[in-house]
């Protein structure tokens, strides 16, 4: 059988996957293809290991985050295992090496002072948007999931937040036609659709809303639309500006609230569960950096435990 370019296999691969996943996925995988790896590879029938390493010391180079150009070498993968299963292309191994970045990369949360002071000033000030990162500081619910809760998943019985649905603006390439939509779907993964207990504190400011509201409605805006990730955003930045909080990306607010369920002592699969990570490890990479304090009390520990 003949070879096939990157850019001939694409086509094809698109097609074969698109089936199985979800629209949003594949339009991410869209994007890295026309953005990324058809204007270098989108010529090539074979990827031999130095061309790809090259490739990703460039991007790095260029400003590219290791975990950018990781998510574009998946999709680089899959497009030429797929090219080998047909025979349009040769399999080969690659071992890539990334630069060790001098900065550690510290996940970056709010201090304990500032987590309250957001909390505090949105209990003095109410509104269904500040009501929005108040359950993110509370939950750690992402800004797709924050979005689209609705008042329908708020059980004060059971005094819990029910996580079912996430929504987000995705691009859409159609050939040439370029356009983006915003579409409702279920979260991230299997493991993302969870229950969430709500604290005390976010229990009582809900309770005597939810007698009022109307179910079907959405949380953060009170009414029948939804407001979108992009727009909420913005929101945020202005209000933390307002309280003269350091720059933090609305995501920081979720690392926040797993770094004080693992600075409060929880164990790491509850926390896991919390945040529908589909396994422990993507929490414990993230959040599980014990300190010396940390170190001393763990080694206190087994020698008291041998009686010594």
């Amino acid at each position: 059988m003949g070879h096939k370019t990157i850019r001939e296999i694409a086509v094809v691969w698109k097609d074969s996957k698109r089936p199985f996943v979800k629209q949003s996925t594949m339009a991410a995988y869209v994007l890295i293809l026309e953005n990324h790896i058809l204007p270098t590879f989108g010529e090539c029938d074979s990827l031999h290991e130095k061309i790809v390493q090259d490739y990703v010391l460039r991007k790095i180079e260029n400003g590219l985050s290791v975990k950018s150009v990781k998510d574009i070498l998946i999709v680089l993968k899959m497009v030429m295992k797929f090219g080998m299963k047909n025979e349009w292309m040769d399999y080969y191994e690659w071992d890539i090496k990334y630069p060790t970045s001098s900065t550690n990369k510290e996940v970056e949360v709010l201090s304990v002072a500032n987590h309250k002071k957001v909390l505090n000033h949105i209990q003095n000030h109410f509104s269904f948007t500040g009501l929005g990162i108040y359950i993110s500081l509370c939950t750690g619910l992402r800004i797709g999931e924050v979005c689209a809760l609705k008042w329908s998943d708020i059980n004060i019985m059971e005094g819990t937040i029910t996580v079912n649905r996430t929504i987000e603006r995705i691009y859409i390439i159609d050939g040439v036609q370029k356009h983006t939509k915003l579409v409702i779907n279920t979260p991230k993964t299997q493991n993302s659709c969870r229950e969430i207990p709500m604290t005390k504190e976010l229990l009582a400011m809900m309770k005597p809303l939810k007698k009022v509201v109307n179910d079907d409605f959405y949380i953060l805006t009170n009414d029948e639309y939804p407001t979108e990730p992009r727009t909420y955003r913005n929101y945020y930045t202005k209000l933390m500006e307002k309280l003269g909080i350091p720059k933090l990306k609305y995501h920081g607010l979720r690392h926040s609230f797993a770094t004080r369920c693992i600075e409060a002592g929880c164990d790491y699969k509850t926390v896991s569960v919390l945040l529908g990570h589909s396994n422990i490890s993507t929490t414990l990479d993230l959040y599980v950096h014990p300190n010396m304090e940390q170190k001393k009390r763990c080694i206190a520990k087994v020698f008291k435990s041998l009686g010594k």
